[in-house]
């Protein structure tokens, strides 16, 4: 079983995309996840070419080598575990979970992360948590406390200086424009 693995998959529509291109180019394919393709055979060079070019088009990118695949992993581990989609083990802190999930000593994929990516890998989920407040926020349907105990943050207060620290806002003032100065999940350390 072959399997590729795409920078830049956020969101449930980026899976839409990645299966409509491969279905454009007539590859068949076993499963779509975020980040990742797994295919019943082996792909040929010149689909993999072809595949890398549709995608590219559409904003992502085929990731190769064992250091860009770790990377993606961490990225894609932490959105899973912001938004729900994986659920964290509760006797096991976050790095030891990212460690176990991808199988790399947390010292050197912390080290590799951030002289990849120019940010620390909690910074990287700090700001991925306050664009998930954002959103939250945005639709008006939970209060701050029951987002900041879904978002697993120790207190209301807690969640609100780690908001205003990035933003510079209060969350109450961020509601209060009505939600503008959202970023999109695979621009938030920019």
């Amino acid at each position: 079983m072959k399997k590729l693995l795409i920078k830049n998959m956020v969101c449930d529509r980026c899976v839409t995309v990645v299966r409509e291109r491969l279905e454009e180019l007539g590859i068949p394919f076993a499963d779509i996840e975020l980040g990742k393709v797994t295919f019943d055979q082996n792909i040929t060079p010149d689909q993999n070419e072809a595949i890398q070019k549709a995608l590219e088009q559409e904003g992502f990118e085929l990731l190769t080598g064992s250091d860009a695949q770790a990377i993606e992993q961490v990225k894609q581990l932490i959105l899973d575990h912001i938004y729900g989609r994986q659920v964290k083990p509760t006797d096991i802190n976050f790095s030891d979970y990212l460690a176990q999930s991808i199988g790399v000593n947390y010292f050197n994929l912390s080290k590799l992360f951030s002289a990849t990516e120019g940010i620390t890998i909690e910074k990287f989920m700090i700001r991925q948590k306050v664009e998930r407040v954002k959103e939250l926020l945005t639709y008006d349907q939970q209060s701050l406390s029951q987002i900041a105990f879904d978002l697993g943050y120790s207190s209301t207060a807690h969640l609100s200086r780690q908001f205003k620290s990035i933003t510079g806002l209060t969350p109450s003032a961020f509601k209060q424009m009505g939600g503008r100065g959202r970023k999109p999940l695979d621009r938030v350390t920019e």
